[in-house]
């Protein structure tokens, strides 16, 4: 094989022009790892706020980065070698991952590339319904919905609050998911809806059609009736957007029900959720090939459903971005390599 790839790196950090498509080495796997020949790289909020420099974060959170980098973290795509030690998978193997999140948040987990190296134990063969488009749009979103509402999967200490994530059993509970149109949000409602419970899904008109289709048992309009005219007593609030002023939701939760931040940064209603009784939670997620596994069976039997909003070539990876940042996204924004 050609020792060098197609690439998007930044050698900055900036907004979406600093992305760019060029020539890069071709990565080797280690022990421990495979070589992905990437089919399709999914778009994350983290893609961009790497790019970003992580500016939204605190400073003593941001990276200290070493140039050129490579970002993305969802792939999907076939084994071309096999490191030293691997016997899960061979070449040839259609698989999928969420590639050394978080250990690789500051310095790129390499994504946009033609090829990248993955520990076998973050991949996952792809799911045979899904073709390398779709598959690619899963790892992140679905990991993070898994750890949040199934299994956290690992003890690793949690870098947004001091105690461990702790599940709500959903089965006949009420489930509010805000943003339940976007990447998080679409498999949220699909997975509380697969382990028995009533949701309600919060989103804008144009979502109203796709997430009764993907099981929502009510929809909610935020931009035409306010969430706390018609929800009392929810079991769990799902916030999969980081929502301003979520504070105000705090009362449509029932006394011990919960509220669980995908993005909890900024949020300040802690003394008002502990004053009802309710559990605020978050978790940063966490690469887990076994999860990814057991969601392939769950999409070949048709539970769970991915949505793409649009794809971009690689080379328009700026593009992408670009798109991303103007918001409003059904589903997943995905890269084709």
């Amino acid at each position: 094989m050609n020792e060098m790839m197609k690439a998007v790196r930044l050698h900055a950090f900036g907004g979406p022009e600093v992305l760019v498509h060029e020539d890069a080495p071709r990565p080797t796997p280690a022990a421990g790892e495979i070589l992905v020949r990437v089919r399709a790289a999914g778009i994350n909020p983290p893609d961009l706020m790497l790019r970003d420099g992580y500016r939204a974060l605190p400073p003593e959170w941001r990276p200290n980065a070493s140039f050129p980098l490579i970002p993305g973290t969802d792939v999907s795509g076939e084994v071309a070698a096999v490191g030293a030690g691997v016997s899960r998978f061979r070449a040839g193997d259609e698989v999928y991952a969420l590639v050394r999140f978080p250990a690789a948040l500051m310095e790129g987990s390499g994504a946009y590339a033609e090829y990248v190296c993955v520990p076998a134990t973050e991949a996952a063969l792809k799911p045979n319904a899904l073709d390398h488009l779709h598959a690619a749009g899963v790892p992140m979103s679905l990991l993070t919905v898994w750890q949040f509402l199934i299994d956290q999967g690992h003890d690793e200490p949690n870098p947004f609050q001091a105690f461990r994530h702790r599940q709500v059993a959903l089965a006949g509970k009420t489930v509010v998911v805000n943003g339940a149109g976007g990447g998080v949000g679409h498999l949220a409602v699909q997975i509380a809806k697969w382990q028995g419970a009533r949701v309600i899904a919060v989103a804008s008109g144009r979502h109203r059609e796709l997430l009764r289709e993907l099981g929502a048992d009510e929809f909610l309009d935020y931009t035409q009736t306010p969430v706390a005219t018609r929800v009392r007593d929810a079991d769990l609030f799902l916030d999969a957007v980081g929502s301003p002023d979520l504070e105000r939701c705090i009362p449509l939760i029932r006394p011990g029900g919960a509220l669980f931040l995908v993005n909890p940064l900024g949020f300040a209603g802690q003394a008002q959720a502990a004053a009802r009784g309710v559990q605020v939670s978050s978790l940063q997620v966490r690469s887990h090939g076994g999860q990814l596994a057991e969601a392939t069976r769950l999409f070949d039997d048709g539970i769970l459903r991915l949505v793409i909003d649009s794809s971009y070539p690689l080379a328009d990876a700026a593009a992408a971005h670009q798109r991303a940042e103007r918001g409003s996204i059904q589903g997943k924004l995905v890269l084709r390599v």
